[in-house]
């Protein structure tokens, strides 16, 4: 058994690293069977040398998060053990760092995750990106608050939204509606997100004005696109000509994202992937980039974690 200690100057940052009712220290007990006790102004950890080091990585992580002025939840604790697990913790330094948009509301978005870092910064430094991963990994979201934030510097005039409408199909023609009441259940996660950006009162100015346009894929076809920040969401149900057509509508001074899911392709078995095929196809070429996210990037519930692992599992077994 080893004992080591934390001190800490500033009683607001323990407490923080506490949490409420010492869940973040309970977490970490469970978690490497050690023993954390406050004493004063520092904390001792108690246990096995392995464990014990362990959990003095996490908590320096903690530390580093709450001094940049993060709010440290359980998804934050499990997602620091994780990483600490597979000696990954070295790249939890610059998470939080980064203030990406501010919403209607007040609330600061940022990265959660070091995959989340590394797509905001590919969207940054790149013309073209292409975020694959699970549900839950903030793809679309954050690609939504880059887009604001490009939006309010000026950088670019518009933001256009899109995704195939897959789920209709041919049944499309016979809902009730004009066009925006028949594609607004395939767009919703796209106009929520909006929403939470510019507030009700914003949103529907910049609608009125064509400066918002959130349209079905089949709307982009023979359009150039300038001055835009335009954003693909559910490409995993794309055609390989859909999204070739997408990628084609590029116009000067313009950026897009890509997003997707290439395990909940929606299309028949007969039709293959176009985002599948434009990870291969586009790999190489420069001001493009590729990036991939895991289930430790989910900031859902944890238990999100835990379904993908279990189905990843499972599909993994199955084809064995």
């Amino acid at each position: 058994m080893t004992e080591k200690y934390i001190h800490f100057d500033n009683p607001a940052v323990m407490q923080a690293v506490f949490g409420n009712y010492d869940e973040n220290l309970n977490l970490l007990q469970r978690e490497y069977h050690v023993v954390i006790t406050g004493r004063g102004c520092e904390i001792a950890i108690t246990g096995e040398p392995e464990q014990t080091d362990k959990a003095i990585r996490v908590l320096h992580s903690i530390i580093s998060l709450v001094n940049k002025g993060r709010l440290i939840t359980e998804q934050t604790v499990r997602y620091m053990i994780a990483m600490v697990n597979e000696n990954k913790d070295t790249e939890l330094h610059d998470m939080g760092s980064d203030d990406i948009c501010i919403t209607a509301t007040g609330k600061i978005i940022r990265s959660k995750t070091v995959g989340q870092k590394k797509y905001v910064d590919a969207i940054k430094k790149n013309t073209i990106v292409l975020g694959v991963g699970p549900a839950g990994t903030g793809k679309t979201y954050l690609a939504v608050a880059l887009a604001v934030k490009a939006f309010k510097a000026h950088e670019v005039q518009k933001i256009i939204l899109t995704r195939p409408a897959v789920e209709a199909g041919e049944k499309l023609g016979f809902l009730p509606g004009d066009l925006q009441d028949k594609v607004y259940p395939y767009l919703r996660p796209l106009y929520d997100a909006l929403f939470d950006m510019f507030g009700a009162e914003a949103f529907a100015r910049y609608m009125e004005k064509n400066i918002i346009e959130v349209a079905p894929l089949a709307y982009m076809r023979g359009r150039t696109l300038d001055d835009a920040f335009v954003i693909l969401d559910e490409a995993q149900n794309t055609t390989s000509e859909q999204i070739k057509m997408f990628l084609t509508r590029l116009g000067t001074n313009s950026k897009m994202v890509i997003t997707g899911d290439i395990t909940q392709i929606d299309l028949p078995e007969k039709n293959k992937s176009g985002l599948i095929e434009a990870m291969k196809v586009l790999q190489k070429i420069d001001d493009i980039a590729i990036m991939r996210f895991t289930e430790k990037d989910v900031v859902r519930h944890r238990l999100v974690q835990d379904i993908i692992k279990a189905y990843e599992h499972y599909y993994h077994s199955k084809n064995k």
